[in-house]
């Protein structure tokens, strides 16, 4: 069972490496315009000029394709390190203070909670405007609150040991205790949550994408891809078919990582 799971460990992370290459170096290998229109080509299936089809306006799919893949996955890595950074400061805050500290940093967060993801997602990036950098921020309010939890959780369970007291015994300070003794040891839990975070990201950019509130065009993005290819399922269906499949494809790849790495670095497994 352990050797199936470092399998399945194994093929996720190099699924995932794949699309990071991918996106990295594929307009080096493959130097297509993502804008570069060509209307007498409209809606052409797969070619070998162009592997992947045209779009509506006669645009590379692949090239959009990869652009939609640099694109989602920077916004993902931006808003999941952003949320981490914030939502692990405030959960260290409030898992060593406690107290009124801990109470007013927990009701943020159950106001946060109590609002649909999603829904409050597409409010905050209707409010910014379409932007990749506003995506970002939208995701970050909302994004933080789960590792701050997290956080504050590991922190007051670490807190009740005995090193802290040790350490409190020899003079040292609450941010060496809690930066030196205590977080890294809740780092493998964050780890895991934080590569759930990341397929998270990137199914929120897409949706908003979709919805119209994403990356503004002719900025490649998949959902704006799914968006603008669905009226043309029945006569193009690669232009619905290719943002569907990598984007599934990608999400699925976080999940099993994650997965993989939740049984790897879990203490508790034999």
């Amino acid at each position: 069972m352990r050797s199936e799971r470092r399998t399945g460990l194994v093929l996720s992370a190099a699924a995932l490496g794949l699309v990071i290459l991918t996106a990295v170096a594929a307009p080096l290998v493959f130097p297509l315009d993502p804008l570069r229109t060509d209307l007498p080509g409209r809606l052409r299936p797969p070619s070998a000029a162009h592997l992947l089809g045209q779009d509506a306006l006669g645009r590379d799919v692949l090239a959009r394709l990869v652009g939609g893949a640099r694109l989602s996955l920077a916004v993902g890595a931006a808003a999941v390190g952003l949320s981490l950074v914030v939502g692990v400061a405030l959960g260290c805050i409030a898992g060593w203070y406690g107290g009124w500290i801990d109470e007013a940093i927990s009701r943020v967060i159950d106001v946060l909670l109590a609002f649909p993801g999603l829904l409050l997602a597409i409010t905050l990036a209707a409010m910014l405007g379409p932007s990749a950098r506003n995506v970002v921020v939208a995701l970050v309010v909302l994004g933080w609150t789960a590792y701050a939890r997290l956080t504050r959780a590991q922190i007051r369970a670490l807190r009740r040991r005995e090193l802290t007291d040790a350490a409190l015994a020899l003079g040292a300070s609450p941010a060496r205790i809690v930066g030196r003794h205590l977080l890294p040891l809740a780092l493998p839990a964050l780890l895991v949550q934080a590569t759930f975070g990341l397929s998270g990201a990137i199914i929120a950019e897409a949706s908003l994408s979709f919805l119209g509130v994403g990356a503004p065009p002719p900025i490649p993005s998949w959902g704006a891809m799914l968006d603008e290819g669905r009226q043309f399922m029945l006569v193009a269906p690669h232009l619905v078919l290719a943002p569907g499949i990598a984007l599934a494809a990608t999400v699925l790849a976080l999940q099993l990582l994650a997965d993989g790495l939740r049984d790897l670095l879990d203490v508790r497994q034999t």
